[in-house]
Formats: C-alpha cells, structure tokens, sequence
C-alpha cells in the first residue's frame, strides 16, 4: 500500500507538463549525444549539468531532465555500435558483434528496432526493480555506522577499479589521485589549509563540477581534436524499417534473462552497465552453443547486450539513491548535481525528499515510453547526428562547458582550473587511466576521510573496531574480492572474438 501511495506521488509530479517536457527533451538530447561515438551518458550528463543550474532547475526537475538524458544516451549508444561497428559507448561494444554483421547483410533497419526493443525491455524491468528494491535496501542503511560506511567506500572504490577497468593499479592511481585532490582545502575537523599553496580560491577545496566538465567534456574535446574528427559518417545506409516480429517473440526470453543479470551487474557499486552487457551476451552465447551462430549477426546477440546495459543503468541508480555510493561513473555525476543542490543520497533521502525519489521514478517510467516511441520512427533522425561535423560540434561542447561553469560562479579561477582538468583527463585517456574514479575520489574523499575519523574517535583510536559488525566484515571481504577476481577472471573468460 505504502508503495502504490508513493507511486501516485511520483507520477503526480511527472505527469506535470513542466517535468513532462524535461523528460522528452532529455530523452531526445540524451539519444542524439548516445549516437555520437565515444561521449557517452556521462560525458552528456557532464556537458548539460551547467546548463541545469543556468536556467534554475529545481532538484526533481534537474534530476529528471539529467536522468532522462542519461537513459537516452544508453538508448543511443546502440545506433552507431550497429551502422558503424564504433561503440557509442563501452556498454555497446557488445552490441557490435552482432549489430555490425546484421546491417552488413541489409537487416540494419531490425537491428535497430530489435536493440531498441531490448533497451525498453531492460529498462522498464530496472525501473520497477528499483522502486521495489531501493526502499527496501534504504531501510537496510539505516543499520551502517562510520565503519560500515568507510567500508562502502572503500568497496566503491575496489569494485570500480577492479570491475570496470583493465588495469587495477592505474585505477587505483586514479582512485588515490582523486583522494588526494578531495584533501585540498580547509579540513573539516582543524579548520586549517591543506595543500591550497596559498591561494584563497582553494581554501573551498575544489568544485567536482568544475572537474567532471574538465575531465569529461574538455578532454572529449581534445581527443576529437587530435582524432581529426574521423569516423563521423554512417558507412551503411539505412533501409526501409519494419518492425521484425518473429525475431522480437523468438528474443523473449533472452530479454527477461539478461534484464535480471544486467540489474543486478548495476546494483554492484563501480560495475555498471559495462559488466551487464559483457555478461548477458557470454551468458546467451553459452545457452545458444555453436548452433546460435552469435557473431554472425543473430538477433540474440543484439537483444541481450542491449538488455543488460540498458538493465544495468537503471540498477546503478540503487546504490546512488539509497547509499550515497554511485553505481557507474554516471550515476557519480549525478551524485555530484544531488550534492551540489544540498542533496544528500542515502537512506533518509526517501523520508525526507519522496518527491524527490518518487518523481524521478515515475519519470523515468514515462521516458522508457517516450525512448520506445522515438527510437523506431525517428531513429533516422538520430541516423543523421553520426554526420555532423567537428568543425560544428566542438565549439558548441567547449562553449556549454565554459559558458556553464562561468555562469556558476563567475570565477575566472574556475575555468583555468577546468581547463587543467580537461588536460588531465586527455593525458590520462591517453595513458588508458580511468577517470571516473578520480571523480569518485573527489566526491567520496571528504565524506570517506570524516567517517574514518568518527569510527576512530568511537573507538578512542582502535583500528579493528573497523572490522567489529558482520555488516562491516562483509562489506571488506566483498572489496577485497571486487579488486582481486579480474586477476582471475581474465584468465578463465576469454574475450569473445571481434574485441581488442
């Protein structure tokens, strides 16, 4: 009962017109910038925070318009994963085992309604896990103190780096670079300067803002730059487009399979939608055998990896709301926005902000729908996004990201600092260094360090009372396995054929 209640408070504020409207928007936004290859759902949410608190969006509807462009990109990684055999996005690299050879052989047209039918399906069942599972997994929250919660962190932290990254010792750099920036500033405890050089502007510490625009969108920027813009126009042509029932029946269950695998991939804190697609299609490939022909273009093997990133995206939503943890690297942007409007994810969040959670549940409900309906009949529209050119869409980024961040504080200070950031992240893509964690470390770091000391205070200094409730043991196994198991897994998984 008390679920149906807070449902009709959320579709009340959904179905407003306003919020209606900044949910198709940003599902329309999201989809066009999911289409172009390599940005990405957090690159987009990055580009378009600014531009939130430039027109004074209040929390819900900030948090709306971000999430719908969110699933919008997830939604639009697929088109040129299929037409041009370049992921979107890393969750649809798996996608263009199958997509690729399908429109190859003139089926480009159900490869699209077939990917875009999955993502409906994978997102609608994250979006009804998650308003069954996030209060439950809120009221759990309620038993974590400053052990418990240090211990989150540091699984945050562990299961990005050793789940989404290829690397565990540069995802640890990252991790510990981010650290380390999230220290500069006044420390909460002394009040005293830490790491500012005395410079008045850091005595604030930095704004993660100033640093996802700089870390995402300017580094984006420079590696079109140094890429010459190549690889922005569609090398097949799209043909008539039918709806190919026999192949959506034929996919079912499938779908049903890798929407459970991909949520529960996104609930792990750090393993996104990357791991779900990853799974789902392995886990398909192994039922189907030899005789399911998947890389040949199968209808499976387009369906199932939709599914489960698309399934995966919604799960990363669960840590972020009901523990202050993100799930994915774009989920820990929009932890970033939650903050950055006095927001504080967790468990009281439910209690204190429902409209907030509610209204962002029942909305994207509604987006789910609106991407389903754009994603068959004007998928041509979002065909032609592939051919705009560079000399085009990197003035209108560099623009947003400084016109966005200057409008926030109106500091010049800011945008140096942004710029730096934007070099930071180029040299680090380059080097193949992850940046989210970084980003995480920077959201994290300060929340991670007053915990730590809490619990030692608690304590009066002794260090195992880190390791003194089974929650807080758990919560330091399940890190220490996160960090460790893809030393052993890569060993045992191979990466399918058509991946480098």
């Amino acid at each position: 009962m008390e679920l149906i209640d807070n449902l009709a408070l959320g579709f009340a504020i959904a179905l407003s017109p306003y919020t209606l409207m900044l949910a198709v928007i940003g599902c329309f936004l999201g989809t066009m910038i999911g289409a172009l290859p390599g940005l990405g759902p957090a690159n987009g949410v990055a580009i378009l925070i600014p531009i939130t608190f430039s027109l004074g969006l209040d929390a819900t509807a900030a948090l709306v318009l971000l999430t719908s462009v969110y699933y919008g990109a997830m939604y639009g990684g697929r088109i040129s994963s299929i037409l041009l055999n370049i992921p979107g996005d890393e969750p649809a690299m798996m996608t263009t085992l199958d997509g690729y050879p399908m429109a190859k052989s003139g089926r480009a047209g159900d490869a699209l309604v077939i990917s875009g039918f999955a993502s409906f399906v994978g997102t609608f069942f994250a979006t009804v896990a998650l308003a069954l599972v996030a209060p439950l997994l809120a009221r759990i929250a309620y038993l974590f103190g400053p052990a418990e919660y240090f211990a989150l962190y540091l699984l945050a932290f562990a299961t990005l780096g050793g789940l989404a990254s290829k690397n565990q010792a540069k995802a640890a750099f990252a991790s510990m670079t981010g650290l380390g920036i999230a220290m500069i500033g006044l420390d909460n405890a002394t009040g005293l300067p830490r790491f500012t050089g005395g410079n008045l502007h850091l005595f604030d510490g930095i704004d993660f803002l100033v640093a996802i625009v700089g870390l995402f969108a300017l580094s984006e920027v420079f590696l079109f730059i140094e890429s010459g813009g190549r690889n922005t126009a569609i090398g097949i042509k799209l043909g008539k487009i039918t709806i190919p029932w026999r192949d959506i029946v034929a996919t079912r269950w499938t779908l049903l399979r890798s929407s459970v695998v991909g949520f529960v991939a996104g609930v792990l804190p750090g393993a996104g939608a990357s791991l779900g697609s990853f799974l789902t299609y392995m886990m398909e490939k192994s039922i189907a055998g030899k005789k399911g022909a998947f890389g040949s273009g199968v209808a499976k093997g387009v369906a199932a990896p939709e599914a489960g990133n698309n399934s995966a995206a919604g799960g990363a939503l669960v840590p972020m709301l009901t523990l202050g943890v993100p799930g994915s690297g774009t989920t820990a942007v929009l932890l970033a926005l939650l903050m950055t409007l006095n927001i504080t994810p967790g468990p009281t969040l439910f209690a204190d902000r429902p409209e907030v959670v509610w209204g962002l549940i029942a909305s994207l409900m509604i987006a789910n729908f609106v991407l389903l309906a754009m994603n068959v009949p004007m998928v041509r529209i979002f065909v032609r996004v592939l051919s705009v050119p560079p000399a085009v869409l990197l003035p209108g980024v560099t623009m947003v990201s400084f016109v966005g961040i200057y409008s926030l504080s109106g500091s010049y200070f800011d945008l140096v600092l942004m710029i730096a950031f934007g070099i930071m992240g180029y040299v680090f893509r380059k080097l193949s260094i992850p940046t989210v964690p970084v980003i995480l470390g920077i959201l994290l770091g300060n929340q991670m360090e007053d915990n730590l000391r809490r619990a030692m205070i608690l304590s009066d200094g002794d260090w195992t009372f880190l390791f003194s409730t089974p929650i807080a043991v758990g919560l330091w196994i399940f890190a220490v396995a996160g960090f460790t198991a893809p030393f052993f897994l890569r060993r045992l998984i191979r990466t399918p054929k058509g991946i480098s």
